[in-house]
């Protein structure tokens, strides 16, 4: 077994341990997607069946049984078998016994042989972990295991009595990073720091967002970097007003700002940064006045994120601030919205900023882990812990209306960092690109 085998046997043995003896646990990867014709999306494994077992390739299940009296656990992988002839065509298999070798489990067979085998490890199981309501043509597959196992009903075998959804469990396991996840993480980072970094070289008045995105492509590549984390946004004039436009076509124009949110994908986990900036290097002084509110409030943020505090303190420290921007400058009128804790009190700010500071950061952009502690009843928003994960993202959006100064139409600023929750001060994983206005404009007068 290699070392990186080792590390996720040591991730099976911790989910195995939060079960009944003998329980089982049934996970299988994403399937391969078409795009069109006879031609693929490029794979993407399914993230918490490659944190429980590093394998990379489609057509694969892992099964656990836990240990019940003298029967060990058991890890057992279900993959493609060898093939020469499709080795040729699309790249290496594994098969079942290098699998074995390689990814530390206990055994491996076919996946032709999972509705086989899984008959015989599900008789007398006293409960049956999947993942309930998310897998396509899992309540198929669940028939006919069950049938399996009922058939031989007479020598008293019975099916497992209950199923339980698998899904907070690895949930919960994944939102603490360990020191080789944050490793990779941090890398990531700087991947697409750089990236952003080339984008802020290459702007200039009448470049298309597309040639932007096309630099910061370049550099995840370049870097090693597998995908894009997500679409990459490339926003500018009104559209940096816009959350999730990723259309990228518009020609910018001189004396707009550019609202960049991209990351790359590194080894399977994601980064996400954003920053805003004059197309032509300068901001404007309205575009400094709103962008400073959000450089101050995203400073506000990181102060609230220590371990201990709540998940939502951030936001709530970051729209404290907004909101007295908002109210300063004129966004929002005194003498309608009223005092700050008024415009708090009644998310009159939500005008301007409408999305939460932070979510969680992983193997997905957003990844997984409750918010709120749910088995409360009023459900307060969770503790910090060091080793999570997460984005600083406040933001201003100003669409043109009545009663908003005409100075500030169509500037939309988001500032967006990632973090790890450590001791004192959070870990920021992103800070190799320049936020403050004066080293933005810095860079950029340094051209491409």
């Amino acid at each position: 077994m290699s070392a990186a085998g080792g590390k996720f046997a040591a991730r099976r043995a911790g989910l195995l341990a939060r079960l009944e003896p003998g329980s089982v646990v049934y996970l299988a990867t994403a399937p391969e997607s078409v795009r069109n014709g006879d031609s693929d999306y490029p794979y993407r494994h399914d993230s918490s069946f490659y944190y429980l077992t590093g394998f990379p390739e489609p057509e694969s299940a892992l099964v656990l049984v836990a240990a019940s009296g003298d029967q060990p656990a058991r890890a057992i992988l279900f993959c493609r078998e060898k093939n020469v002839e499709r080795e040729i065509w699309d790249g290496l298999r594994h098969g079942p016994e290098a699998a074995q070798a390689e990814f530390g489990v206990d055994a491996a067979y076919p996946i032709a042989m999972l509705d086989e085998k899984m008959a015989g490890l599900l008789a007398g199981a006293p409960a049956l972990y999947c993942r309930l309501a998310r897998d396509e043509g899992l309540d198929g597959q669940l028939r006919r295991w069950f049938d399996g196992v009922r058939a031989r009903g007479r020598t008293g075998i019975v099916a497992p009595p209950a199923l339980r959804d698998l899904v907070p469990l690895v949930d919960e396991m994944r939102v603490v990073k360990d020191a080789g996840e944050q490793a990779t993480m941090l890398r990531a980072g700087q991947i697409s720091a750089a990236a952003h970094r080339r984008a802020m070289r290459a702007a200039r008045g009448g470049v298309f967002e597309y040639e932007l995105e096309a630099e910061l492509l370049y550099e995840f590549r370049k870097s090693g970097a597998q995908f894009p984390a997500y679409t990459p946004i490339v926003a500018s004039g009104a559209n940096s007003c816009i959350l999730h436009y990723n259309s990228n076509d518009r020609q910018t124009r001189d004396g707009d700002l550019v609202l960049i949110d991209a990351g790359c994908e590194l080894d399977g986990y994601a980064s996400d940064i954003t920053r805003t900036f004059p197309v032509n290097g300068r901001f404007s002084a309205p575009q400094r006045e709103l962008y400073d509110i959000v450089l101050a409030a995203q400073a506000a943020a990181f102060e609230a994120i220590r371990p201990g505090n709540t998940f939502h303190a951030a936001h709530d420290a970051a729209v404290r601030v907004l909101a007295q921007g908002m109210l300063d400058t004129g966004l929002l009128n005194r003498d309608t919205a009223g005092s700050l804790d008024d415009v708090i009190a009644n998310k009159a700010y939500t005008a301007f900023y409408m999305h939460g500071t932070s979510h969680w950061l992983g193997m997905d952009v957003h990844d997984t882990g409750a918010y709120r502690l749910t088995d409360h009843p009023d459900k307060p928003s969770r503790p910090l812990a060091e080793g999570m994960v997460l984005t600083v993202e406040p933001g201003i959006y100003v669409r043109p209306a009545p009663g908003v100064p005409e100075q500030y139409w169509n500037i939309g600023i988001r500032i967006e960092d990632d973090v790890v929750v450590a001791a004192g001060a959070p870990r920021v994983l992103t800070d190799e690109v320049p936020k403050t206005v004066d080293d933005i404009e810095r860079l950029m007068a340094e051209g491409s």
